[in-house]
């Protein structure tokens, strides 16, 4: 089991570990965990995008450049299996026509369909988190997992979980963060870390008032949605991401089953965080809807050339369909 992973690795010295454009917690905590793991090789970490600051709690978060290593032996993506959210690589001609012709390996853990076109190896396994996948890989391949690997796969996991609350989370889930305390993760104290790090201040604590004025209730209040412009995006986003802001508040009203919040860009492009709450477990379709994915209840999209008013309308009309769907399974 995994031995695709070791074959791949077998003969490559230089490695690079690719993050989609999109970086959370669990994609950064797989990338750096991946660093660790594979201490007999030369590493570098990618992102298109600059690490925002409310993941800059992770202590190697600085190891990510913006800058590829067209001279690697083969490429590892974490944390995605989709073509859009790796669009600003492929954008590029040059990182293009390397992923194209170099060996490729792709780790990911979500239901959405592989669709990336150009050739590559992959392990696509259902899990709370690509980090619990790539510490499920690491001990059937007997790699040595250290401390700062443990941890780095501990904050992954607890990223994308939600603190071990979202319905992803299995008993192996549980399992592994056991395990990962016994090899030194110290859950609590990594914790504290995260907190501190996002903390608020009292400019964002005004604006996030100014988000939650925004919200937008459709569907006799199951739907709500926020607009977040371009303006916002500049003016904000380095310090705090908006959609951290905003969509758990938006989770914890009452009646509200389905949670969006949308970005708008100056050249035309959309992006869109969804979130379920309750028994609705279709934000992947949502997502799907518009070309994108994820977990029944966190998943995300980007399109291009509509505005917020049309997503809105689009989500009216797929929302009480996919939640009638899901009722009846």
């Amino acid at each position: 089991m995994y031995n695709n992973f070791r074959d791949f690795l077998k003969d490559k010295k230089k490695i690079c570990v690719i993050q989609a454009e999109n970086p959370d917690g669990d994609s950064l905590g797989s990338a750096i965990a991946l660093d660790y793991l594979l201490d007999d090789k030369e590493v570098s970490l990618y992102c298109p995008v600059d690490v925002p600051k409310y993941l800059h709690y992770f202590d190697d978060w600085s190891r990510i450049t913006n800058e590829f290593d067209y001279l690697a032996d083969g490429y590892i993506i974490v944390d995605t299996a989709a073509k859009v959210l790796l669009s600003k690589l492929l954008d590029d001609s040059a990182i293009r026509n390397r992923l194209y012709s170099a060996p490729v390996f792709v780790i990911d853990h979500h239901e959405t369909a592989d669709d990336i076109d150009f050739p590559h190896e992959s392990i696509i396994e259902i899990k709370s988190a690509c980090a619990e996948l790539i510490y499920e890989i690491a001990t059937k391949l007997g790699m040595e997992i250290q401390k700062p690997a443990a941890e780095a796969i501990m904050q992954g996991i607890m990223s994308d979980t939600l603190g071990l609350t979202s319905d992803a989370v299995t008993a192996r889930t549980f399992e592994v963060c056991a395990e990962l305390t016994k090899l030194g993760a110290n859950n609590a104290e990594l914790e504290e870390k995260r907190r501190e790090y996002m903390k608020k201040s009292p400019r964002i604590l005004d604006y996030k008032a100014d988000l939650i004025k925004r919200i937008d209730y459709s569907l006799d209040g199951m739907l709500a949605t926020v607009h977040i412009p371009w303006d916002d995006i500049a003016q904000f986003s380095d310090e705090y991401n908006p959609n951290i802001l905003i969509l758990e508040e938006l989770r914890m009203v009452e009646g509200v089953k389905v949670a969006v919040a949308v970005k708008t860009y100056p050249d035309g492009k959309i992006t869109g965080k969804i979130r379920c709450s309750g028994k609705a477990e279709i934000a992947d379709k949502i997502a799907g809807y518009f070309g994108g994915g994820g977990h029944g209840f966190a998943a995300g999209f980007r399109t291009y050339d509509m505005s917020y008013e049309d997503v809105v309308v689009d989500l009216v009309k797929i929302v009480p369909e996919l939640l009638a769907e899901d009722s009846d399974e």
